[in-house]
């Protein structure tokens, strides 16, 4: 008997997914006598005059049954005399297509539907590319419909010869078309008499028959790969690593690397559940003991052999599922593997074309637009490429505010100037060049809406501090854009590019012992907190919090005039939200407070 095959069925709205897979169970008798009564009851209240509707066997949600359509991913698990099955009957709505992808994500093989009245549509070469994405090699294209075309040879030979143009244009292994009625059954269990020209299998002869789950069994004499999901510690006198082995096997008495870190040690026990084994191969999970004590956590990788690539930046494909749109420069929880980190999209380079696979210029990506991406962490990871292990290959950007995922992406390769560039070390100290001007090193970074006193108060607070012989510098919004980023616009992209170089500036002026005030609005809360990492400790948050009122009473520029007239974009207060910092170390209202009493305030809090 082979291995479990894991597949899922994809393609355009309404091309028949859920009915081909109904009937492929009806037929087979995969059924349970009560779920072959309950979908007979069912289909009295169906779209097809009281016929069998098949579909009632994975379209389990109501909206989906009185739609006729599918939305979420529904899995059925099936066992024929040659093979076991795992099936992902996936939505065909572009609406749903995050949905889809994560049926992608788990499957070996694909089938895809193509309606053999409307051929290949837009979302059928979306969701062959995403399958490709998801390291898919194995397809099967399933023209649905025939009967609606009289079962004509000439219309399923034009759609199989696109489709696998197409296919094996994204690294395809293989590709079986087969002419199916869903409906009625036609080739879906056995041979179809009305298309007798078709001479090959039927999909669940082809579908027990094809290796494509099999594969993976040459990688168990690979170099071991084990992301690391927990550490074990039930008392002091066991010290265990569990994960599931992703590539290879491990044997008793085997060495191992921890990366990233590099240490070294040899395998003591392998546990198999509450069992000791001599060996373990791909796809178990297992405990594992050594020798001796090393620095192990999660999201740390055990490794023999040939060891993963080690990096702080990469280029990878993305999928773009947030109905935000994705723009250079925002920051995103990066998970792979067992390991999650911040990570920052640096730049968006090209969009690829969902129709033709053109490379399109683009500085971003919308919702369900696939495209190329440079992407920086905030640490070394451990990962390879998906093409040379799925589970170190593949990975998911989170929103870090609402939580949700935004993207799902295939690693391509790392940035060669992230281990070719090395930040050097110098002999004197920023603690010794602080030390020397006799001060603590801050960034005090004052936020607010424009015309809250912003610089008015950092301009008095240095005042004072150079009374009083402190080493300062002041970085004003509007100074700034006049030389370091006067090539940067208002856009958000452009903003956030502002407000990180701001912060890294402010960074090294630190390590030069100085004390920095600078006032930006930087209205978002997501720019703030990247540059409390990238300054660290030394970065005070003093939320300046005058009204607007008051803000647009000091206005002598006119520009909330200007904005409520629509003649500025993207202004702060007015067509862009302003967010109030939820981890301000210091909130100040200049209408309520003088300059100097604010100031004494400000001089109590940090430098006393």
């Amino acid at each position: 008997m082979k291995g479990l095959l894991k597949f899922i069925t994809c393609g355009s709205v309404d091309d028949g997914k859920s009915t081909l897979i109904g009937h492929m169970l009806y037929d087979a008798k995969l059924l349970f006598t009560d779920q072959q009564k309950t979908l007979e009851l069912d289909s009295r209240l169906g779209s097809r005059d009281g016929q069998l509707d098949y579909s009632l066997l994975l379209d389990g949600l109501m909206a989906e049954r009185e739609q006729g359509i599918t939305i979420d991913v529904a899995y059925r698990f099936f066992t024929t005399e040659r093979r076991s099955f795992i099936v992902a009957d996936c939505p065909g709505h572009e609406q749903y297509t995050r949905n889809m992808a994560v049926g992608a994500s788990f499957a070996d093989l694909a089938i895809v539907l193509v309606d053999a009245t409307k051929g290949m549509l837009t979302q059928t070469r979306r969701h062959l590319r995403i399958c490709a994405l998801m390291g898919i090699r194995h397809f099967v294209l399933a023209v649905n419909k025939m009967d609606l075309v009289s079962y004509d040879r000439r219309i399923f030979e034009e759609i199989s010869s696109e489709f696998k143009g197409l296919a094996f244009s994204l690294t395809a292994e293989s590709v079986m078309a087969i002419p199916v009625c869903a409906t009625d059954g036609d080739n879906v269990t056995g041979a179809s008499k009305r298309m007798a020209w078709y001479k090959g299998r039927s999909l669940l002869k082809y579908l027990e028959e094809i290796d494509a789950g099999d594969e993976d069994a040459a990688s168990v004499n690979d170099g071991l790969i084990m992301p690391i999901q927990r550490v074990c510690r039930p008392n002091h006198t066991f010290r265990g690593f569990q994960g599931q082995i992703e590539s290879g096997s491990i044997s008793v008495n085997d060495e191992v690397t921890v990366l990233p870190g590099g240490e070294k040690a040899l395998v003591k026990v392998i546990y198999c559940a509450d069992k000791t084994a001599d060996r373990a191969t791909l796809g178990q999970p297992v405990t594992l003991s050594l020798d001796r004590e090393v620095d192990v956590s999660r999201g740390n990788v055990l490794v023999k052999g040939k060891e993963p690539e080690i990096s702080s930046a990469f280029t990878a494909v993305l999928l773009w599922m947030d109905s935000e749109e994705l723009v250079s420069g925002k920051h995103y929880l990066l998970k792979c593997g067992t390991k999650t980190l911040p990570a920052t999209v640096m730049s968006v380079k090209h969009r690829i074309d969902i129709n033709n696979g053109k490379h399109v210029s683009a500085d971003k990506l919308f919702k369900n637009e696939i495209g190329e991406c440079d992407i920086l962490l905030n640490e070394n990871m451990v990962f390879t490429s998906l093409a040379d292990n799925k589970a170190l290959g593949g990975f998911i950007l989170i929103d870090r505010l609402s939580n949700m995922t935004s993207a799902c992406g295939a690693i391509k390769h790392s940035l060669r100037r992230s281990t070719n560039i090395v930040w050097s070390d110098t002999d004197i100290t920023g603690a010794m060049r602080a030390e020397l001007m006799k001060q603590e090193p801050l960034t005090i970074w004052f936020t607010g809406l424009s015309g809250a006193g912003k610089t008015v108060l950092a301009n008095a607070l240095e005042k004072r501090l150079y009374a009083l012989g402190k080493h300062t510098m002041i970085l004003d919004g509007d100074n700034i854009r006049h030389g370091l980023n006067r090539n940067l616009g208002f856009k958000e992209v452009d903003r956030i590019e502002n407000i990180r170089r701001i912060a890294e500036v402010s960074k090294l002026m630190n390590d030069a012992g100085l004390i920095v005030l600078t006032s930006f609005i930087s209205p978002h809360e997501e720019q703030r907190d990247n540059a409390r990492r990238i300054i660290g400790e030394s970065f005070k948050l003093v939320h300046v919090s005058t009204s607007m009122a008051i803000c647009e009473s000091r206005d002598v520029k006119g520009l909330y005039a200007k904005a409520r007239r629509g003649e500025i974009p993207n202004f702060t207060g007015i067509t862009d939200v302003y967010e109030v910092p939820g981890k301000a170390d210091l909130t100040v209202d200049t209408a309520e407070l003088s300059i100097d009493e604010a100031v004494e305030i400000l001089m109590k809090k940090f430098f006393t």
